[in-house]
């Protein structure tokens, strides 16, 4: 487990509350614990020197402005654990058909800099091992985070094996969109019912046109009407809705899928931990349920 970050802007408490509730729900779940990313797999994706610059925890402070905390020696090797987890996902999903990073999702993060609380960013430096090695040959990322997945689009941008959808608020961060493979801008307000239309027209014909073999799952849970961050209004069930709803497009086809944290913010941070834990058990569920009704997923 990677070291506790100290405490800075950004609510790190989040993490280990949201384990805390997963711990607490009865639910039968199984933990492991990455490995740290290698340096050669981050340089793959990202800048050598910015990589260096991490490793170093010398970032430039316009950068550590970017990412909006300071990157010490403590948080260096928190996102290298948190960046290896949605790798080791990735591997258990392909076993089990469903499994969860309960960190990182750290869609904001650009070539040559961090952003938006992100420092690597897992999801393309993941899927860019995992067909660099051969255990995928093309790869969905479906991203649900309120805020569009600037960085996973630039850093993935040109490349037929990596297809990313983005739904998030149109008005909302970063206020420069970067060009997912399919961007789904959703007007402020949308509710539950709206979100799942939206949800609906794009993610199933997706699937079918692209033809992926793993699906990488950014479930931010700041769609959330109460969340601080957020300009949608997804209710508790809306979310899990979504959830499931993501997960079932992905193993009704046979196709592993993991999922990543992302986004969730509040004064209250057992409240935001709360809805990522539940989050997380809904895919849980859903693909238990899947597997039940068909054992040959």
């Amino acid at each position: 487990m990677a070291p506790r970050p100290e405490r800075g802007t950004f609510k790190f408490d989040k993490y280990y509350l949201v384990m805390e509730a997963l711990r607490e729900s009865g639910s039968p779940i199984t933990e492991h614990a990455p490995e740290p990313m290698p340096r050669e797999w981050l340089e793959a994706v990202h800048c050598p020197n910015y990589v260096d610059e991490v490793f170093r925890a010398d970032v430039p402070r316009d950068k550590e402005r970017r990412i909006g905390f300071p990157v010490t020696e403590r948080i260096r090797d928190r996102v290298r654990h948190t960046n290896g987890g949605t790798w080791l996902a990735a591997q258990l999903a392909k076993r089990h058909g469903y499994a969860a990073n309960s960190a990182a999702g750290s869609h904001h993060a650009l070539h040559d800099t961090g952003a938006g609380y992100c420092v690597f960013n897992d999801l393309a430096v993941a899927s860019n091992r995992l067909i660099a090695e051969g255990d995928a040959r093309r790869i969905l990322i479906v991203d649900c985070d309120v805020h569009q997945g600037d960085g996973t689009a630039s850093l993935t941008a040109g490349r037929e094996d990596i297809f990313t959808l983005s739904l998030h608020a149109e008005k909302n961060f970063p206020v420069r969109k970067a060009r997912s493979s399919l961007d789904v801008d959703l007007p402020d307000g949308l509710d539950d019912d709206g979100f799942m239309e939206m949800l609906d027209r794009h993610l199933p014909g997706v699937v079918e046109r692209f033809a992926p073999d793993l699906v990488l799952y950014q479930a931010g849970v700041d769609p959330h009407v109460n969340d601080k961050l957020g300009r949608l209004a997804l209710t508790d069930e809306g979310l899990a809705a979504r959830d499931r709803f993501v997960v079932a497009q992905a193993r009704k086809r046979g196709l592993p899928i993991a999922s990543a944290l992302g986004g969730g913010y509040g004064d209250d941070q057992r409240e935001v931990a709360q809805r990522h834990a539940r989050s997380m058990l809904a895919m849980a569920e859903e693909n238990a349920r899947l597997s039940a009704i068909s054992p040959a997923l």
